[in-house]
């Protein structure tokens, strides 16, 4: 039998400048930081630039600036010549995309290609779906002549850092709201190099401004009292501190935050189909996924099946340099993450459940792990109950419909789920049953700017993307309660 091995196919990395040193993006120009922290790649530990570490005053100026922008340029113009900012925003980052999608690998440690073929393009779909709403406002169902909060603090992840900008940026920008954003502490790149887009795209001074930084830097985002509404995405402990920081306060929120999605699978499952969806779901992105399938439920008498089909599929994953074409599964994003995935993966063993991972060579240097399942999972493990955000998936099993559904559900969290069924009537009854805010059928990590994001309990409050997203960054007396508004008046 004739065997083939892959060669490396890297990415050039010769489209990419990175500064030794990077500043704050402040009223539309780059401004000196007092003091700097090291942005690291991943798959190397190599110093790829210094990161300046936001202070309180620099957010301030940040928020000034927002806010000098809201009030004499943003808010006074047309929906229609806004929406040509963000057109004009979309179509340099077409132009730019390999240098974003090289960069985000390098900063971020993901695989080039889910970098060049997710990330980046569907950065730039959210620019150009947000840009059609821009002067349509009127008939979004939101009451007549909706209006802008004011200046929008917002602060992302590091699992998909252009992706999530766009998510936050886009729409505040098309509903008329000005923008301080602060990227994650670990991949602030690519942040940096969207406030070139912003100078190339003449967006006007102070309409986005970019304040890197730690926490500390984040929490003054949240505190100040010039910002009107707060947007997160990150951990459910750090939300709920957001949530207690803002309840005194008139600020509204938008909190998408952690996730323990189970991909269910029913005996009448398309089993190859499956078994691809499953590594997608928990694999894609080392599993850097705030929804993520995470716990995969089996139906007893195809659980076998598809466990040895899944050990074929997990052998054949490429594990190594996050710029190799041919890479599957690249770096975790920090020594942090790397160490808590251990742990948690750790305990999974200590408390009896089975271990198993494919052979693979990890590289020497760097953050790696390697994919891996659990069997034999009950739902008092701590890996069913706690958000692992890294390549490890936990195998339960189930015997009825209705054990499936309770099992799905018994957990803190509500971001997403997945059904895998040929049956439409079964795939319905689920999705009712489901206490999750997106749910995929036959699928899994699917996702579209039309499409609304978001999930219920501690997986946060309100959603992004879609018609349904736009309401985040509006406010109107005339929101009608059937749309989930409140009146402002009331």
């Amino acid at each position: 039998m004739t065997t083939f091995d892959y060669a490396p196919a890297p990415e050039s990395r010769s489209v990419v400048k990175i500064s030794s040193e990077y500043g704050h993006f402040i009223n539309g120009e780059f401004v000196a930081g007092a003091n700097h922290f090291p942005s690291i790649n991943p798959a190397n530990e190599e110093v790829l630039s210094q990161i300046a570490l936001g202070s309180s005053a620099d957010v301030d100026r940040a928020v000034k600036a927002a806010r000098v922008a809201y009030e004499a340029v943003w808010s006074k113009m047309s929906g229609r010549e806004r929406g040509k900012y963000l057109y004009r925003i979309a179509r340099i980052l077409q132009e730019r995309a390999r240098e974003f999608a090289v960069l985000e690998s390098l900063d971020n440690g993901k695989p080039i290609r889910e970098s060049r073929d997710v990330d980046v393009p569907l950065a730039a779909a959210h620019f150009f779906y947000h840009a059609g709403w821009a002067d349509k406002l009127d008939y979004a169902g939101l009451g007549h002549a909706p209006q802008a909060h004011g200046v929008a603090g917002q602060i992302i992840p590091w699992n998909f850092p252009l992706l999530m900008l766009a998510w936050k940026i886009a729409p505040a920008l098309a509903t008329g709201n000005t923008v301080v954003l602060k990227p994650a502490e670990t991949t602030s790149l690519t942040a940096l190099l969207f406030a070139q887009v912003c100078q190339q795209a003449d967006l006007p001074q102070g309409v986005v401004n970019i304040v890197t930084g730690d926490g500390s830097t984040g929490a003054a985002i949240v505190d100040h009292p010039g910002i009107d509404k707060i947007a997160f995405t990150g951990s459910t402990e750090v939300g709920k501190a957001i949530a207690r920081a803002i309840a005194p306060t008139k600020k509204k929120a938008t909190l998408e935050l952690g996730g323990k999605a189970a991909n269910i699978v029913f005996d009448d499952a398309p089993i190859d189909e499956t078994v691809e969806g499953i590594v997608n779901g928990i694999f894609f992105n080392q599993g850097h996924v705030c929804c993520a399938g995470s716990r995969l439920l089996l139906q007893e008498n195809v659980a076998e099946e598809i466990l040895r089909k899944l050990k074929v599929q997990m052998a054949k994953i490429r594990v190594g340099d996050p710029l190799d074409k041919n890479t599957d599964l690249g770096a975790i994003n920090s020594s942090a993450q790397l160490s808590k995935i251990r742990e948690l993966s750790e305990s999974g063993g200590s408390e009896g459940a089975e271990r198993w991972s494919p052979e693979c060579i990890l590289p020497d240097k760097g953050f790696w792990f390697a994919p891996t399942i659990f069997t034999g999972v009950t739902q008092a493990h701590r890996i069913a109950r706690e958000e692992i955000f890294g390549p490890v998936l936990s195998v339960l099993t189930f015997r009825t419909p209705q054990e499936a559904i309770e099992k799905a559900n018994n957990t803190p969290y509500g971001l997403s789920a997945g059904i895998w069924s040929e049956k439409g009537s079964r795939i319905l009854w689920a999705s009712q049953q489901l206490k999750a805010g997106v749910v995929w059928a036959n699928t899994f990590n699917k996702f579209d700017p039309a499409s609304p994001f978001g999930g219920y309990k501690e997986s946060g409050w309100g959603r992004e993307g879609g018609r349904h997203g736009l309401t985040a960054y509006l406010k109107s007396s005339q929101l009608s309660h059937k749309e989930g508004g409140v009146n402002e008046d009331e």
